[in-house]
Order: C-alpha cells, then sequence, then structure tokens
C-alpha cells in the first residue's frame, strides 16, 4: 500500500508546479480514485515524445489507482489553442480533426492502461451549448482578465490582431473539467492559464477546484525550442524502432541528461550513477545508447530495442558501410572548419547552402549522430564518417 508521502514523492518527479500542493494531499486523503483529466487537441495526426512526459505522469496516476479522463478536444480543435502563438491560428476542419482524433485514440494505449482510462470527446457536451449558454460561460470572465494572458498581452500591445473566438478557448477548456468533475488536471507549462482556468469555472458552478499539475516541455533533437511537429525537431511514438534510436543518438550529450530526467523511468538514483560513470571516463555514446534503447523498447517492445541498437552499431560502429565510399584527407587548421564547408569538401553536396539545408532537416549523420548545429566546427584531428542522406558517404580524415 502506497503510503501519501509515497504518492507524492512519485507525482512530484518530473513536474514544474503543482498548484496546489497542500489541496493535492487533502484529495489524496479522501481515499477513492481521483478523477485525473489531461485533454489534447488533435491538431497533428500523430503523438511525439513530448507529449509522453504528462502521458507517462497519467499512467503514474493510475498505478497509484486512480482514474484518467484522456480528453480529445474534438470541439475545441475546430478553434485551436492560441497559446505560444503570435498570430491568429486558422482552425481545422471537422474532417482533420476526426482523422487525427482517431490517431490520438490509438497510439495513447502505448502508455496509459486501458481498465483504467476513459476516453472522452468534448463535443459531446460543447454541441449541447445554446448560444446562451455560450454568452452565459463568456459572462463569467472579463478582457482584462483574457489579457493577462502572456501571448495574448503581447499581441495586444503589439497591435496584432486577437480573434473573439480565441478568447473562447481557454474558456471552453475550464468547462470541460466542470462536465467531467475532474480532481486534478495535468498539462505543460504553456497551459498554465487554460488549467488555472478549470479551477476559477469549477468553483463558479459550485465544485471543488481541480489540482493543476504543470509538467516542463520537452527540447526537441535541437535541444533548443520545444518538441514539435512543426519545427520537425520531434520522434513520434509511432515510428519505427530504428528510427526511434537513431533520432536518440542524433541528440547532444546536455540534451541526453534533460531527456534522461523527464522521460526516463529510470530512478534518480540510477541517473545519477550514469552522471558519476561518465564524470569517472565512462562514454557519454554509451549512456545515450542506454536511453535510446529504452525509449525505443517503451513503443516497441525490448527486443525491437535491442535490435535498433544492435542495427544501429552494426551500420555505423563495425564499418557495415558502402564498399565505394570515397575516402578523402581534408586539412582544417587550427581553428577548423565548419561542418558545411566539410560536407561540401567532401563532394556531398554542391554547395555549404545545401549543407547547412540538410543539416536543419536532420539529413547529416557524423560517425552515426545526426547533427542540428549548423554552426559545428570540426577542429579534433580524427577519422570521422559522414553520410548525408540515406545513400552518400564519406570517410574523411581530418589532419
Amino acid at each position: 500500500m502506497t503510503t501519501i508521502d509515497e504518492a507524492l514523492a512519485i507525482i512530484r518527479r518530473g513536474t514544474e508546479e503543482i498548484l496546489l500542493e497542500a489541496e493535492l494531499v487533502e484529495k489524496l486523503k479522501l481515499g477513492r480514485p481521483l478523477r485525473v483529466k489531461l485533454g489534447c487537441d488533435p491538431t497533428a495526426p500523430d503523438l511525439h515524445l513530448g507529449h509522453t512526459m504528462v502521458l507517462n505522469k497519467l499512467r503514474q496516476f493510475q498505478d497509484l489507482g486512480h482514474q484518467v479522463q484522456f480528453l480529445i478536444g474534438d470541439f475545441t480543435g475546430m478553434i485551436g489553442d492560441p497559446s505560444g502563438k503570435n498570430e491568429t491560428r486558422p482552425p481545422l476542419t471537422r474532417e482533420q480533426v476526426e482523422a487525427n482524433a482517431e490517431t490520438y485514440r490509438k497510439q495513447v494505449f502505448k502508455i496509459l492502461d486501458p481498465e483504467k482510462t476513459e476516453i472522452c470527446f468534448n463535443s459531446t457536451w460543447m454541441n449541447k451549448l445554446t448560444p446562451a449558454d455560450v454568452i452565459r460561460l463568456a459572462s463569467t470572465y472579463t478582457v482584462a482578465r483574457m489579457l493577462e494572458r502572456d501571448d495574448f498581452h503581447k499581441r495586444f500591445t503589439s497591435n496584432q490582431p486577437i480573434a473573439i473566438h480565441e478568447f473562447l478557448y481557454p474558456l471552453l477548456q475550464g468547462y470541460d473539467s466542470v462536465e467531467l468533475k475532474a480532481d486534478i488536471e495535468l498539462g505543460g507549462t504553456d497551459q498554465k492559464f487554460n488549467l488555472l482556468m478549470g479551477r476559477e469555472l469549477q468553483k463558479q458552478f459550485g465544485q471543488p477546484a481541480q489540482i493543476v499539475i504543470m509538467l516542463p516541455l520537452l527540447p526537441g533533437l535541437d535541444g533548443i525550442k520545444k518538441m514539435s511537429k512543426s519545427l520537425n525537431n520531434y520522434i513520434g511514438i509511432d515510428e519505427p524502432a530504428d528510427q526511434i534510436f537513431g533520432k536518440v543518438m542524433s541528440i547532444s550529450d546536455e540534451t541526453m541528461w534533460l531527456w534522461y530526467e523527464l522521460i526516463s523511468f529510470r530512478s534518480l538514483e540510477e541517473i545519477q550513477k550514469l552522471r558519476d560513470d561518465v564524470s569517472n571516463g565512462m562514454n557519454p555514446r554509451d549512456v545515450k545508447f542506454l536511453l535510446a534503447e529504452e525509449i525505443a523498447a517503451r513503443f516497441h517492445g525490448p527486443e525491437a530495442g535491442k535490435q535498433a541498437r544492435d542495427n544501429f552499431v552494426a551500420q555505423f560502429q563495425k564499418g557495415q558501410l558502402p564498399d565505394d565510399m570515397p575516402e578523402i584527407t581534408l586539412p582544417v587548421g587550427d581553428a577548423g572548419m565548419p561542418i558545411a564547408n566539410v560536407i561540401k569538401s567532401a563532394g556531398l553536396t554542391e554547395s555549404t547552402s545545401d549543407a547547412t539545408r540538410l543539416i536543419q532537416q536532420g539529413a547529416v549523420r557524423l560517425n552515426g549522430e545526426r547533427i542540428m548545429d549548423k554552426n559545428l566546427r570540426l577542429t579534433k584531428k580524427e577519422t570521422i564518417i559522414l553520410q548525408v542522406g540515406k545513400r552518400r558517404f564519406a570517410k574523411i580524415e581530418i589532419i
């Protein structure tokens, strides 16, 4: 039997903020399964690794005996959440939303326990709201309060347009919590305004206010911007195991440690031991192997994770490379040479601009690891393998 202190330790890991933790303790003391809500608008057809941070937290709640309400925002998805946007977001069609929602429905059970998951669609109650109902809902909040939201405030002060329907989005998301009588709602830090709206509306409808648990945003493959399909810096959870493994191997060592803390299922003690091992001389690449195999196995099974690792090692570490791969010697000087120039000098692209574009698209690998930094300079005297796309290789001796 898990104690409240043990449950809190599990819930706290990886979270950015809990509002309010004292209220969470009181809800845990109720001794009943809590209703834990996550709303997800089906604005793209696939879930990616960034989504799994909050899905993993939901699974932890399920393992603690609670009930998950996975809400697919098929109604609000047609409005489009303006969070973090500096311009009006074009709404999706009903057909786009329904197609995306179906893929979400299939993919979430790669992580969640179906027996403890309630799949909900907010069109169930939104379609029943009359114009008078929407007006009454809109009357619960002022324009001044709406403009406190960061993205709205920035657009208002810079004279960028804000459509009236965008003000409805946080109200409707908050109203979802009223309909579901949520005890807890999870979301990313960019959702804080919307999540707190749920608390406010529940109070106005005479319900106990939900606890808000926010998780940080997972940086993408570039290690800088949040993981996003639109930025092409993501790992889709339906991607093949080999592709997942290779993409994880492409991230920087700094990003690797952040991913360990945010999405690995290893304990904090295990992660610290790996850090200590690297400090004592262990190759960071070996630690990255462990993370890549763990993530590939999570979505495709342990055997597929191990096979993805073996395939990666076979291709990039045991010399199973094209027999006709050109070999060149390249002097780079004391100052080194930009990676785009190295690629062009190796004859793998016609120009440095082509090389830079391919780097940004994630199509360039150095010794098997994807390069995302277009400003990388090669200075170390060594022999490297460069790969551009699937078929262009070069063995380069840097002198």
